[in-house]
């Protein structure tokens, strides 16, 4: 991910901490959305103090003949000293009485370098018609070369969801290749996810985030390599970030 970039001056410190108690009261009124627009996420936190703001304009799901829109989806990251990063995530699904999905967590990535090693866990928040709670727990490691162009994104953990009628458990793995080329930083990655005994769900392809300013554009597209998986996933997203104190 690299460090983000900071769009303004540092601000007061009552400001961080209105953002802070903001954010807070926000998650505890967010599927993960990862590292947008994919599914893995980077071994990286954000600089301390630091805000990170990603919005999903439109994710389009196509399976078995039925398509699905999610707008807005909101991904909201606080870096905090010592490699720690507040994540916070919600999906709104329209049609389907507003929040389809919550989560509320964090990163801690204790060891830094061309090889980064960290842990990412989020609590699954209750919805408005599904009470209960979960919990989602993975490994992150992320390898840049020295010129860091070249960036090796590996997840594996499991995860629990008992918001739905059945309670559901399961692992989830995922690889993702990036190359970092002038303002433009191309991926391909592979997502997998199995429920239960239920079959596994493959996802797979390309992603693309460009940088125009202060802001980032990310597109990603995934076709389902398994019957178990969607037929096609089209996420659309943009990103910013400015620093709180």
């Amino acid at each position: 991910m690299g460090p983000p970039r900071v769009a303004h001056p540092l601000l007061p410190a009552r400001f961080a901490a209105r953002v802070t108690l903001g954010l807070l009261a926000f998650f505890c009124a967010v599927p993960a959305g990862a590292f947008p627009p994919y599914r893995s996420t980077d071994a990286g936190t954000a600089d301390p103090w630091v805000f990170e703001v990603r919005l999903g304009l439109l994710r389009f799901r196509r399976d078995l003949g039925h398509s699905v829109y999610s707008s807005p989806l909101l991904r909201l990251n606080l870096g905090l000293p010592h490699a720690i990063e507040l994540i916070g995530e919600m999906e709104v699904r329209p049609g389907r009485g507003g929040l389809t999905d919550a989560a509320f967590g964090a990163k801690w990535v204790p060891l830094r370098g061309s090889w980064s090693l960290g842990m990412e866990t989020l609590l699954l928040l209750p919805l408005p018609d599904a009470g209960g709670t979960g919990v989602e727990s993975q490994l992150v490691v992320t390898y840049r070369d020295s010129a860091e162009r070249l960036r090796l994104h590996l997840n594996a953990g499991g995860f629990y969801d008992g918001r739905a009628a059945t309670a559901e458990k399961g692992w989830r793995a995922s690889a993702l290749v990036e190359m970092k080329t002038g303002r433009y930083r191309p991926g391909l990655e592979v997502f997998a996810r199995k429920i239960g005994s239920a079959p596994v769900e493959v996802l797979a392809g390309p992603g693309m985030i460009v940088d125009v300013g202060r802001v980032d554009v990310r597109l990603g597209l995934h076709v389902g390599l398994t019957a178990a998986a969607p037929d096609v996933v089209l996420d659309s997203w943009t990103s910013t970030a400015f620093a709180v104190r």
